[in-house]
């Protein structure tokens, strides 16, 4: 008998009846956690449709409009500029989405978050306006020559926008989303005129939350893969989840073995991502070797996540555990219009920010924001913006510091109590909570990429 790891025995080179049991739970666990990390941006964008049509979005005919507040549950969502959601079904042929002019912003995405392009003022229209025609690689319609052609993968998309408020004036913001037009290409489609919902203030949950770690997981990957057709980068993902019966061809139903294996494989997979998050250890991931921010995103290059030719696995994981979408934009790391984001979770002796302490921050002034910046902070379990009596999560230069971008250094403070100092700003957290925060700076100038400026660390005080 041979004896292989204390695991697996072998007589006369076969395998023993608990062994054949042994190895093939082990191997379906493995596939399991595996295809669980490579579908969360997947499984995440169904979380995005459904929540946004539970408010009563819909495809093609209701669009909304919110100025987001903690009650509104997104992976990072922020209050900085209003936002627009604007769900897309090319079923019925190629649409046209016409920007205005203006301070507008925005990323069309695939149902898996995956960027299709963007538009407004990173896009080719570069905020001057104009006209974005998304169809399907089958779909050949003829297209006007000033039209902006983009390829979705499939007959969902997402276009997320957003308007930067232009002297604090949030109101003439989401007008200005609001003036968006949404119509066929095609001349002989049936349409009717979209219609605006006014989301500001309505409870929203847009993300996974409720099915990580369960068996929910694998049902809305399931009406994922029922609903989209195979991406290029799923292939062999795909083959994975065949084997373990999970196809989007046939009905999803786990004996109750295979279901014990996707639970256990979804509560494994979880917490893998949940500390790769929050407790990432790439030394890449560094701003200021003396400091603990850290980028938040890994992969400056592109939308994709690529590196010499192949994905930067962890750097996807990592980035759509914690947050949503993906744009060149928000990842490039270069002075100019678009914007760069820092993350931090631990004060300035390494241990995690906690919501019954009371904390420090000095932001030295001037920042370089040719636009503007903002702080954010997260409950580290929902990864979205915290939720207390207060009802407000963030520090900005546009509002809270009055349009303040330069002159003496501001400061923020953090705790569950309003502290009695004269600081600058107060974020109220929650005890028993963990808490980290996001510090996005619009429109960065060169000293925020050569260290000549630096963000202090968050520091207790008490």
């Amino acid at each position: 008998m041979t004896t292989l790891d204390g695991r697996y025995e072998f007589r006369g080179g076969f395998p023993t009846e608990q062994t054949v049991t042994t190895a093939y739970d082990n191997a379906d666990f493995i596939r399991a956690v595996t295809c669980y990390k490579h579908f969360f941006p997947a499984v995440s964008g169904m979380a995005i449709l459904k929540g946004t049509e539970a408010v009563g979005v819909r495809p093609n005919r209701v669009f909304g409009t919110m100025d987001t507040r903690p009650g509104q549950i997104g992976f990072t969502l922020n209050s900085d500029t209003p936002y627009a959601p604007v769900l897309l079904d090319l079923s019925g042929g190629p649409l046209v989405v016409t920007i205005p002019p203006g301070p507008i912003v925005g990323a069309s995405l695939n149902a898996d978050q995956s960027w299709i392009s963007d538009v407004g003022i990173p896009g080719p229209d570069a905020g001057k306006g104009g006209r974005h025609v998304f169809a399907t690689a089958e779909q050949d319609d003829d297209v006007p020559d000033d039209a902006f052609v983009h390829r979705a993968l499939g007959n969902r998309v997402v276009v997320g926008l957003r308007a930067i408020p232009e002297r604090g004036d949030v109101d003439a913001a989401i007008d200005l989303l609001r003036s968006v037009a949404v119509n066929p290409l095609r001349h002989d489609t049936a349409w009717e005129q979209p219609t605006w919902l006014d989301l500001t203030g309505k409870p929203q949950d847009t993300t996974p939350l409720e099915v990580q770690g369960t068996i929910g997981y694998w049902r809305l990957l399931h009406d994922y893969l029922s609903t989209e057709p195979i991406h290029a980068d799923d292939r062999s993902y795909i083959g994975e989840l065949a084997v373990l019966g999970i196809r989007g061809d046939t009905p999803f139903t786990p004996d109750e073995r295979l279901t014990r294996i996707l639970v256990d494989a979804a509560r494994e997979a979880d917490a893998q991502l949940r500390v790769q998050s929050l407790a990432d250890r790439r030394e890449d991931r560094v701003v200021w070797p003396d400091r603990q921010w850290e980028w938040v995103t890994l992969r400056p290059e592109n939308a994709a996540f690529e590196i010499d030719g192949r994905p930067d696995v962890d750097a996807r994981e990592t980035w759509f555990y914690q947050a949503i979408a993906s744009s060149p934009v928000m990842f490039r790391r270069q002075a100019g219009q678009g914007s760069l984001y820092w993350f931090v979770a631990r004060d300035d002796t390494g241990v995690y920010l906690g919501g019954s302490r009371s904390y420090r921050l000095r932001v030295p002034l001037p920042v370089p924001a040719g636009l503007f910046w903002s702080l954010t902070v997260y409950d580290a379990e929902t990864r979205s913006q915290i939720a207390t009596a207060q009802d407000a999560a963030a520090v900005r230069s546009l509002f809270e510091l009055d349009g303040t971008l330069d002159g003496t250094d501001a400061e923020i403070v953090f705790g569950p109590e309003r502290p009695d100092s004269d600081a600058a700003a107060w974020v109220q957290t929650q005890p028993g909570r963990g808490w980290f925060a996001y510090f996005r700076i619009y429109g960065p100038t060169p000293a925020a990429f050569d260290h000549n400026w630096r963000l202090d660390d968050i520091t207790p005080t008490d």
